[in-house]
This record gives structure tokens, sequence and C-alpha cells, in this order.
């Protein structure tokens, strides 16, 4: 299991990142518990999660996840063997993070999610902690193909109103390095202008660099080739690539309109993302051209967001063993210059259809 530097900190993290948002919804804590131990005997050194999580996010469910990787470290007696992420929901209206109001980036609020997360992990730091999404009004993950109007809140003069200045947050989260409450500061579903912004203010002295950036990417969402690629290779920026399955719907298991019994999608009625005109024909294309190369499009798909230069680490995620050790195996697929020229001409043809 290769290992790449996290932006320009002294962290090397492993190609594979075990993402973690099943666990306390679809997963039990045991299950998560076997997860972890698959991934770790297979060199794995990172995990991410987030306060949000499970997914879908739920006042009953909220924080159980964290709790299920804590008692595994306490189990394991292995903190310092781990690369641990997380991260603080952006601007919401749901109160059950905060106990009684709504979320925002501002002091109070990050301070508030730090110390529960902490506490939930049984840690007392996380070598990376990241902004969920922004506190901005834009569209969700940043990298739309078209963007409509927004109805931006503003004053008379313009000026943003209720939304916290990046600097102002930037500012928190110096304060929880300089605590030894985080290692690293990260982003999540951000914009180039985004990061670009929050690297000016680190520049002034403002609070700590941007160390990595966790966006959607894969073969049906090629967005962060636009602008952030070159934003984050020449500022040191990595990307933590999730949903490299498109929420699986690069696995096969949706293909012509399938619904498996216990799948997400039958489940939860979440992927809309992945569910755009024209999405399950691209899907079906990138898939069969998968089974072309001999490959089980899991495992194709995996391989193909490992295989970019510009990804540091590739989230996978998984409710069975079974889906873990095909993510896993993903890292012994050698991707080929052919491999690379067939889906470069099937995304000719479709595009991002879902961004």
């Amino acid at each position: 299991m290769h290992k790449r530097r996290l932006g320009r900190t002294d962290l090397l993290v492993t190609q594979i990142c075990l993402g973690s948002m099943t666990w306390g919804q679809q997963n039990t804590e045991a299950e998560g518990h076997a997860q972890m131990d698959l991934a770790f005997s297979r060199g794995v050194n990172f995990i991410d999660t987030a306060e949000l999580y499970p997914i879908p996010p739920k006042a009953e469910t909220q924080g159980r996840t964290e709790k299920i990787i804590g008692s595994w470290m306490k189990a394991k007696g292995n903190r310092d063997k781990v690369i641990l992420a997380s991260k603080v929901v952006g601007r919401t209206a749901n109160s059950w993070f905060r106990g009684d109001r709504p979320s925002q980036l501002v002091r109070a609020d990050i301070f508030d999610a730090i110390d529960k997360s902490l506490a939930k992990l049984g840690t007392d730091y996380l070598d990376l902690y990241q902004i969920h999404w922004p506190e901005r009004d834009i569209p969700w993950g940043a990298n739309p193909t078209r963007v409509g109007a927004v109805a931006r809140r503003a004053d008379s003069v313009g000026a943003p109103v209720g939304e916290t200045p990046i600097a102002e947050t930037l500012a928190v989260f110096d304060d929880l390095v300089k605590a030894g409450k985080i290692r690293h500061f990260g982003l999540s579903n951000e914009s180039s202008w985004g990061v670009m912004r929050f690297l000016a203010e680190a520049d002034k002295g403002i609070g700590p660099r941007v160390a990595s950036i966790q966006n959607a990417y894969n073969l049906v969402n090629r967005t962060f080739e636009v602008n952030l690629a070159e934003v984050c290779e020449r500022e040191g920026v990595s990307l933590l690539a999730y949903s490299p399955l498109a929420q699986g719907y690069l696995t096969g298991k949706y293909d012509h309109g399938a619904r498996p019994q216990g799948s997400r999608s039958q489940l939860f009625n979440r992927g809309q993302r992945y569910e755009t005109p024209n999405a399950a024909e691209a899907q079906l294309e990138y898939n069969e051209l998968a089974r072309s190369f001999g490959l089980e499009p899991a495992l194709f798909a995996n391989a193909y967001v490992s295989s970019r230069s510009f990804v540091t680490s590739n989230i996978i995620g998984a409710t069975t063993i079974f889906q873990l050790e095909m993510a896993l195996s993903s890292v012994d697929v050698v991707w080929t210059e052919e491999m690379q020229k067939a889906v470069d001409a099937v995304h000719q043809r479709v595009g991002n259809p879902c961004p």
C-alpha cells in the first residue's frame, strides 16, 4: 500500500483511505470494527469520518460513527497508528449538532463540534479537521457544470449577511492547532475560489494552510479536473477523493434500473446526484468498458481514481467485507494507457453527468 504526502504536511497517508459513513446505520459497531481490522491489516493507515455521520443524517443516529471508531481504537490501543480525519458541518438549519440552535462556521460552534468529536472518538487530537461544506450559498459539491441564479443573502451594499467571513473561520482553526486539538486543516465540497481564498488568508498569517480538499471524483464526475486540479497541484493541496464508485452506480449493481434489496439506493432514495438525465447510460457504458478489460466495474472505477496523479488518497466505502476486499484490491490493478484512452473517449462524449 503506497503512501503519499498530505499537502505540505509531514503526514504520509495511504493511497486508500477508509471511509466510515455507513457505520452506525447500515453497519453495526461489530461490522465497522471488522472493516477497520481488515483495512489496517492490508496496510491502510487513514480513516475519514465526520460529526454528521452516519448517512443519512438524522438526530437519533448522529455521532454513532465517531463512537464506533473510538471504541475500536480503544480496544486496539492503536491511536498512534491511525491518521484520523473528521469534519465539522457547514452552515445548517438542523439544530441537533449544537443541541439547541442552527450551526455556522463560527467560534462557538466549531469548538463545540471539535470537543464533541474528540470525546466520541476517545482521543485528544485529530490529524486532520475539515470543513464539511462551505457556509456560502453555492451548489452542493461546489463544482457544477451549470450555475443558475443564486439568491444570495446580502445587505444594502451587497455584502453577505449571515455569512461568516473566511478569515474569521480560519482564525478559529488556528486556535485549534495552537490548543493541540488538531494537527492540520482541510476543506470539503469546496470550489477553486474557496480554496484560493483560504490560502490567501493563511498567507496573511490568519490561520493554518489548507492541507487537503475532499471532493467527489469518479468516472461520471471529473469536474475537479477543470480548475481545482491545477490549483491543488500548484498550491500543494491534496485531493482526498470521495465517492469513487458514484454511490455504487459504478459497481454495476444498478445497471438497467436494478435496485437490489438492501442497497443504499433502495433503502434511502438518496442517489439523486447519480440519477441525473443520461447518467444511467453513462454509468452502464463505463461498467461495460470495465468488463471489456476483464475487470469488475468496482475494481475498474476505484483503480481509475487511484491512478490519477492529483489524487493523494481514494476514500473507499463498503457495507460488506466482500465489497471492502474488492476496494482494497483495486491498488493491485495496473492502470494502462489503453484503459485511460478508452475512459477518455467515453468522457469526451458523455462529459460529467453527475457533478
